[in-house]
């Protein structure tokens, strides 16, 4: 895989999966503006934190369809999903084609995940989840934490410490991870007034700018996750559809089934392939 012949055509195999290769002198759209003032003391901020999280807590397993788009690196990136997550660290993404077979397969469980693009019989065993994402998207984060941000949590568990109120009815709420047996994680959620209620508007977290739009029902429409490491040139959004919550899964499920004769490869090589790759 080190030859540049195996990258170039581990690169297609990517393109098949995510589109990419279109219009590279595309930019960014901007961040959405937040807040900078200090703000006043947000003395309900708890009692409306509850209300606006009491769904994203109670999800012990979510499925859904996800349609990206977006950019990462110098490559566009454009795709559709299938994802499968399970308290406290599961996860199954299938990449869908426009035909035939999922196109690669994601599975983890408690921190080790397993990749198998089913184009090429190249397979990654025991990585991280979250570095094998970072090779794939640019998006490093692991299963708790992707779980999270699609549901409107913004970090597992979240905790709301302190919060302001802001010009042109924004609210800040500082929020703590409690998830157990991970670190500690902090973000600040922003939510904007909608006559009587609040709703989820953006926050930030550990190198991402994440933007909601809201849906009809308790999760959001999708989300834009954009990096705010000057290193990492990353910004997509995840249209999110065919939502259900707390669904019994088989555990089969975030378990990779392996073809015969597939060959091992690293999480360095599929990076080298990957949207963010050396040029």
């Amino acid at each position: 895989m080190s030859a540049p012949h195996d990258r170039a055509r581990l690169f297609c195999i990517l393109h098949i999966a995510f589109c990419i290769g279109l219009a590279s002198c595309a930019s960014l759209p901007k961040p959405i503006a937040l807040p900078s003032d200090p703000g006043t003391p947000f003395s309900d901020f708890a009692a409306v934190h509850a209300q606006l999280s009491s769904a994203c807590t109670g999800v012990r397993t979510l499925q859904m369809e996800i349609g990206l788009s977006g950019r990462a690196g110098n490559e566009p990136l454009r795709g559709r999903v299938l994802a499968g997550f399970e308290r406290p660290s599961s996860m199954l993404l299938q990449g869908v084609a426009p035909f035939g077979a999922p196109v690669f397969i994601l599975a983890a469980r408690d921190g080790s995940a397993t990749l198998l693009l089913t184009r090429e019989d190249r397979i990654i065993r025991k990585a991280p989840p979250e570095a094998i994402l970072g090779a794939l998207t640019g998006v490093a984060l692991d299963p708790a934490d992707l779980l999270a941000v699609f549901t409107g949590c913004v970090v597992p568990g979240p905790r709301p410490t302190a919060g302001r109120l802001h010009a042109a009815g924004i609210a800040s709420i500082e929020v703590e991870s409690v998830d157990q047996g991970s670190q500690r994680r902090t973000a600040t959620v922003y939510l904007r007034r909608n006559g009587s209620q609040w709703q989820l508007r953006a926050a930030k977290r550990d190198g991402w700018q994440i933007e909601y739009t809201p849906g009809t029902g308790s999760f959001p429409q999708s989300v834009r996750l954009i990096s705010t490491n000057p290193d990492v040139v990353v910004g997509i959004t995840a249209a999110l559809s065919q939502i259900e919550t707390n669904e019994v899964l088989d555990p089969k499920a975030f378990i990779v089934d392996e073809p015969k004769n597939v060959m091992p490869m690293t999480v360095d090589e599929l990076r080298q392939a990957g949207p963010l790759r050396d040029k």
